[in-house]
């Protein structure tokens, strides 16, 4: 099998050696978890409980209000007693409300749905299903799941792409779950086509994990799908995981500017979340527990784990992960390329966290940033063919006009253009920056829009009201 791959891109050090091919280890039940209440890209939830509240393991504990169609649930991964609801420190440099659950010895205590069969659903049952179950993309943007599941008419889909391409270096949780539940994977990936009516599904996978083919083709020839199943080998190289890219190397098809995978005819989720969606539908399980890899030179006891959503990783430590804090210099959540830093250990474990990375001095570095060289190592590597050192120059220049124009929404943020760049200058943290700029800016644009927009009749309520007042008054 001829291993395919997209133009640009780099190949990085895997540094995966540590993990690869370590099985996952369940960590232990926490005494104590942190729920973020939004853990998903979209509209944010309220919390539905209250301090002192009883809850089981698997109950849903905050939603929106009003659910529109991009949000999701989020459910308690502990049975316990709610202790506090408060502001506590995220992934991703932010703050966000947060559900501290305390456990009070019902561990075996659960609050799932009942089974559903695909096959005596209709297709609104199913995502409806997926969305209870709090389901997000797991590969790390955590989009809702029955979202990108149900795309509008006029888009047809005619190729479900699992993403196991995992190409960060340190991570290998996604090699773990194809392995070890390959059955399940492939479970979620029939339910997928069903939902879509997609008679053709690809396993992407980076040739480094060829040796699980025959795996993969055994439990694809075992579980029942409305069409076929093939792998798709891709050459190990980054950002090969990004799903615009993963596209174009399985298929040969590029998503437009602008646009989005359906727009090329595909869906592409992660095995992780496929592995999720089986789970709602055999099991009846909402998302409160995941895979991921703890690794980097200052852990002592690198390995592939499964925890529950809200865990802090602070409570692992030592008995489940031993850190050597005289060589500890970073702590990242995510992959070290697209990951981010934080602070401390305290801090939860989400749907969303594919690895926790623990650097040291050697894995990491704290240069000054340069001027810009114009050496364009940036462009020549940047696999969505965009040009970051002119996107860069518009944001400096306080354009984000001129930024979008370059590209600067199409931009991935996967990091290439940081990692090549002589002169040390966080490209993409500015690019990140600046999309977080527009958002604010549009956001006040139509906040102004409104505001402008109630005015005459704002103005019109006043005239009638006073115009009463003043009969009243006579």
């Amino acid at each position: 099998m001829a291993a395919k791959t997209f133009k640009r891109g780099l190949p990085l050090p895997g540094r995966k050696h540590a993990t690869e091919g370590k099985p996952t280890e369940a960590a232990p039940m926490p005494e104590r978890v942190v729920i973020p209440v939004n853990q998903h890209f979209g509209a944010p939830n309220k919390p539905l409980v209250a301090v002192g509240d009883r809850v089981r393991r698997g109950q849903k504990i905050a939603d929106a209000l009003d659910p529109g169609p991009l949000t999701v649930p989020v459910h308690a991964s502990i049975t316990g007693v709610v202790r506090k609801i408060e502001a506590r420190a995220l992934s991703g440099n932010t703050d966000g409300l947060c559900i501290v659950i305390e456990a009070d010895g019902g561990a075996d205590e659960a609050c799932f749905m009942p089974p559903l069969d695909i096959d005596r659903c209709t297709k609104e049952e199913a995502l409806a299903r997926i969305r209870e179950a709090g389901i997000i993309g797991m590969g790390g943007a955590g989009f809702p799941s029955h979202v990108k599941l149900s795309p509008p008419g006029n888009r047809p889909i005619d190729v479900v792409i699992a993403d196991g391409a995992e190409c960060e270096p340190y991570l290998t949780t996604d090699e773990a779950l194809i392995s070890e539940k390959t059955l399940t994977l492939v479970r979620g990936l029939a339910i997928v086509m069903k939902i879509t009516g997609v008679s053709r599904a690809i396993i992407g996978m980076e040739d480094n994990k060829a040796p699980l083919i025959p795996k993969i083709e055994r439990a694809v020839a075992e579980i029942p799908h409305p069409g076929t199943i093939e792998v798709g080998l891709c050459k190990t190289r980054y950002p090969q995981g990004g799903e615009k890219l993963l596209i174009t190397a399985l298929t040969g098809r590029e998503v437009p500017s602008g646009g989005l995978p359906m727009d090329a005819g595909c869906i592409v989720s992660n095995v992780g979340t496929l592995a999720a969606i089986a789970d709602a539908f055999f099991l009846g399980k909402p998302l409160i527990e995941r895979g991921l890899t703890v690794s980097g030179g200052a852990c002592k006891t690198p390995k592939n784990i499964q925890a529950a959503v809200g865990t802090l990783v602070s409570d692992l430590i030592p008995d489940f992960i031993d850190v050597d804090y005289g060589k500890l210099r970073k702590i990242l959540f995510g992959g070290p390329m697209m990951g981010s830093a934080v602070p401390s250990l305290a801090v939860p474990i989400q749907k969303n966290t594919s690895g926790i990375i623990l650097m040291t001095e050697g894995e990491t570095y704290a240069e000054a940033e340069g001027p810009c060289i114009r050496c364009a190592r940036c462009i020549r590597n940047c696999s969505c063919r965009l040009s970051p050192v002119l996107m860069n120059n518009a944001l400096e220049a306080g354009d984000l006009e001129d930024a979008v124009r370059a590209g600067l929404l199409d931009c991935i943020e996967c990091g290439a253009c940081t990692y090549v760049c002589p002169a040390r200058i966080r490209l993409v943290q500015r690019f990140r920056i600046g999309k977080n700029r527009l958002r604010a800016k549009q956001a006040a644009e139509k906040a102004r829009e409104k505001a402008a927009e109630a005015a005459p009749r704002i103005a019109g309520t006043f005239a009638r009201t006073a115009g009463a007042a003043i009969v009243t008054t006579l």
